[in-house]
């Protein structure tokens, strides 16, 4: 009868040794591979907790204000196309005809464009009169005389309503001939 208990106790042991077996890892490759997994792991956390902003008076540089994007442009044409002659003694060109596109941010300011107008308009058609072909035959001329402009559009709201109004005064088309 001590046949069956020996038996049985073998029948222990032998499972014993197998959960042994499977408790040892298989190969160091694998032990190897989990090291290297933590260990990124740890380092991505890293690198995340010191780039992170930790100063709590201060909020987040990520939130742009709202102040930053500037109010749409709006723009005026003084119509019809201004057509001046030239003040010239050679035989150059004769006379400059342009378009002239008054720019604003302001709504109030666009107002005050469209009534005052005419007065603009009157002192840009003085501005180019007086000019030669000499002057506006190169990029930087035309230039000067687009800032020139500018400032008589500016000059002339300056006194009327007591704020520049004009952001900017562009030339959207210039001949010479």
């Amino acid at each position: 009868m001590e046949l069956p208990l020996v038996a049985a106790a073998a029948d222990k042991t032998k499972k014993s040794t197998d959960k042994d077996k499977a408790a040892k890892p298989r190969s160091p490759l694998l032990v190897t591979a989990l090291i290297a997994v933590v260990a990124a792991g740890a380092a991505g956390g890293g690198v995340w907790y010191f780039t992170q902003s930790h100063d709590e008076k201060t909020p987040a540089k990520a939130a742009p204000s709202k102040a930053a994007v500037p109010a749409p442009a709006q723009y005026f044409g003084l119509e019809p196309p201004f057509v001046v002659n030239l003040n010239s003694s050679f035989n150059g060109p004769r006379y400059l005809q342009v378009e002239v596109q008054l720019m604003t941010r302001d709504p109030a300011a666009l107002e005050a464009i469209k009534l005052h107008a005419p007065a603009i308009r009157a002192k840009l058609l003085m501005l180019f009169s007086q000019v030669e072909p000499a002057q506006i035959a190169d990029r930087a001329g035309k230039e000067r005389l687009q800032a020139d402009s500018l400032a008589e559009a500016q000059k002339l709201l300056k006194a009327e309503t007591g704020s520049k109004g004009v952001d900017e005064l562009l030339f959207t088309s210039f001949v010479t001939q």
